[in-house]
């Protein structure tokens, strides 16, 4: 049998298994596998899960979390259709709005315990590119739990291997005391995404640098790091 087509099955595997259990993703069970090893939902009370369409990974979070006294929050660009579930709301709207921020402060009266990001950009087939942009996301989700998560709380952000991902996980070591990479046996063995697992947010944490949206440029400022079809800029100013 070819390594290729025992990888297709097992996609395929995957895929059936969530159809069956009536999960909206296949994506579902790379979190499992990821609180299987890592806990990340123990004790949790309230989850925030960036990115969240089509909302594979909200069910899988709605199982962990108390029905009565917790809450799972699904936020994403585009509408998430109803989930059945007491315990899970879902939130249309931008993460990198202040706005959106403080709703969802507001939705957990105060910091989540965990705050996933599954975000990812439409991809062009350019890697460099793609993978720019995918770390790109990363980092508004890592700027994020400086407002939003709590110290002892869990991080959990998809990134795509390439030329950036070690200056970001260096990033996400100056703001967390455990940092692990992982890769789901859920996830396809020719994909490049692994799953950066942070813990313990630290004192002395350093944030990395803000992006900026296009109209937030002036005239005379460097527009180098455009990247097409991105709405976003580096700013190269340290805050």
């Amino acid at each position: 049998m070819s390594s290729r087509w025992m990888h297709e099955r097992k996609d395929e595997h995957y895929y059936n298994k969530a159809k069956e259990e009536g999960y909206r993703s296949r994506a579902s069970y790379k979190l499992k596998q990821i609180q299987k090893k890592f806990r990340i939902f123990d004790n949790a009370k309230y989850v925030l899960d960036l990115g969240a369409a089509p909302g594979g990974w909200l069910q899988v979070a709605s199982e962990y979390v108390d029905d009565d006294n917790g809450l799972v929050l699904g936020v994403d660009l585009n509408p998430i259709d109803r989930l059945p579930y007491d315990n899970v709301l879902t939130l249309e709207g931008d993460v990198r709005d202040e706005e959106v921020q403080h709703e969802i402060l507001n939705f957990f009266d105060g910091k989540a315990d965990v705050i996933l990001s599954d975000m990812a950009p439409n991809v062009i087939g350019e890697w460099e590119v793609d993978q720019y942009r995918q770390i790109h996301l990363a980092r508004i989700a890592l700027r994020l739990c400086d407002k939003l998560l709590k110290k002892d709380g869990w991080f959990v952000v998809k990134i795509f291997q390439g030329g950036e991902h070690v200056k970001y996980i260096r990033e996400m070591e100056n703001m967390f005391q455990y940092v692990k990479n992982f890769k789901p046996g859920a996830s396809r063995k020719q994909s490049a995404e692994r799953y950066l697992v942070a813990h313990g947010l630290k004192d002395d944490r350093v944030l990395p640098k803000k992006p900026k949206r296009r109209n937030d440029l002036s005239e005379d400022e460097d527009e180098e790091a455009y990247i097409p079809g991105d709405q976003l800029f580096w700013d190269e100013e340290a805050e």
